[in-house]
């Protein structure tokens, strides 16, 4: 497990070993444990996020993956 990103509005732990990510919207507190494919698609696109430097970019990074958060996040 790693903590891959973690900001005001988003947390984000990679699982490797599962090949798994595990994304919280903290602005909804809502999230979703993404798999496989899905989980690489995450990550290149976190990558390009973070790369771009464009914070004001959230809202339509995480657009592409919040229909998959829909399990409450009551423990983190």
């Amino acid at each position: 497990m790693q903590i891959v990103f973690n900001d005001a509005s988003l947390y984000v732990v990679d699982y490797p070993a599962q090949e798994a990510i595990e994304v919280i919207d903290k602005r909804s507190g809502r999230g979703a444990f993404i798999r496989d494919d899905a989980a690489r698609r995450f990550r290149a696109d976190l990558n390009s996020f973070v790369e771009a430097g464009e914070p004001d970019a959230l809202d339509e990074f995480i657009g592409h993956y919040i229909a998959l958060m829909h399990q409450p996040a009551i423990y983190h």
